[in-house]
């Protein structure tokens, strides 16, 4: 086993790194405070070339591995959530199905803007009653003289409702078969008429990312609009929530890291009966565990990255780093609140907006408990 980056995914992790720090840390607790979507933020991303980091260079991409991919959404998450959620859901939600099932026409449309950060692409899949039963989709999309036309709605879709969105690939039933609905994707653009973008949702954290519910009224899109095969929907998205899930742990630890750096620098500025309250036991020991399954948690996130990148199945590690990363985030955030005392209860500190990004990401790309239903499946049980 090496452990070793090579040099490119060291300079581009520094790179990202260097650009969090100084571009998104000045501005995040602004962005977060007035609920505003990061448009300079993004398009500084784009020049960087981060928005296309594991796409071909025929595309526009980067042309880069998933491990840089994972090593980006890190360092942005150890400042910001928003600004990582928002790429991390272009790359691997949002380019990604058109990537791997689009035809070369679909590509060579779609992808060069998308890679360049030009415009934002989503995925629709979680529906009302479609949630971590995200096969029991309701949206219909039904042939009309060249046409699919669509009728359903989706919710919490992030990068839908932006000033930049271009397209969103939905989960549709297109028919019936043995096994029961067909689902297929099919991809929609923004600005499609009957295709409605909802008021955004006042949540508890991302506040300066962008998520909406989609409502779809008799809206058309011509028939080679689908994406793949006709039926195969649902086995694409599977894949796409696994890779998916190489984002979301990558950003938790981000989370978990930007937290424990919180909580350091803060002990060992902060006094308390006559000395640095670093000095204390209790302290030592809150800081010292987080540390420890942080560095566990972030070797399991690379290798189900690395096993992405040698066409390995990946789906029982994802699903394992998912699942302990997004509870470290939700602890080591608690934790580095607690060692702030009062001041982590303020927003002007980082670890309160910490705290808040966390909770989400043992939800989404499937839930903790879905999550264990994949690891027990992959274990054979």
């Amino acid at each position: 086993m090496n452990f070793d980056l090579t040099d490119e995914q060291r300079l581009l992790r520094d790179t990202v790194r260097e650009f969090a720090r100084n571009e998104v840390a000045p501005v995040a607790e602004e962005l977060d405070r007035t609920k505003s979507f990061p448009y300079e933020i993004v398009a500084k991303m784009a020049d960087l070339g981060l928005m296309g980091i594991p796409f071909p260079e025929q595309y526009g991409g980067g042309g880069a591995d998933i491990l840089s991919y994972a090593l980006a959404v890190e360092e942005l998450a150890r400042i910001d959530s928003s600004v990582a959620i928002t790429m991390a859901a272009h790359i691997s939600l949002g380019t990604t199905p058109i990537y791997n099932w689009g035809s070369e026409e679909q590509k060579n449309e779609w992808l060069p803007r998308l890679c360049s950060g030009e415009q934002l692409a989503a995925f629709g899949l979680t529906e009302p009653e479609a949630g971590s039963d995200a096969g029991n989709t309701k949206t219909r999309a039904v042939r009309d003289n060249g046409d699919w036309v669509i009728n359903g709605a989706k919710q919490f879709i992030t990068n839908s409702g932006t000033e930049i969105s271009g397209c969103v690939t939905i989960t549709a039933v297109t028919g019936t078969g043995d096994g029961g609905p067909e689902i297929s994707n099919i991809i929609v653009p923004n600005g499609t008429e009957g295709y409605e973008v909802g008021e955004a949702y006042r949540k508890m954290g991302w506040n300066a990312s962008d998520t909406h519910p989609l409502t779809f009224d008799d809206a058309r899109v011509p028939e080679s609009n689908l994406l793949g095969p006709e039926g195969q929907g649902f086995r694409q998205f599977l894949q796409i929530l696994d890779g998916g899930r190489i984002g979301v742990a990558a950003m938790s630890v981000g989370v978990a890291q930007g937290a424990l750096d919180e909580a350091i620098k803060y002990a060992t500025e902060r006094k308390a009966f006559g000395k640095s309250i670093s000095k204390f036991q209790a302290i030592q020991a809150k800081i010292a565990d987080i540390s420890a399954q942080l560095e566990a948690a972030r070797l399991l996130t690379y290798r189900a990255a690395i096993e992405k990148d040698r066409g390995e199945n990946f789906t029982l590690t994802a699903a394992q780093a998912k699942l302990i990363t997004g509870r470290l985030a939700v602890r080591s955030t608690e934790e580095a609140v607690q060692i702030h005392g009062g001041y982590g209860f303020i927003e002007e500190y980082p670890v309160c907006r910490f705290y808040r990004d966390a909770k989400i990401l043992t939800i989404g790309e499937g839930t903790d408990e879905v999550q264990q239903m994949v690891i027990a499946r992959a274990l054979g049980c």
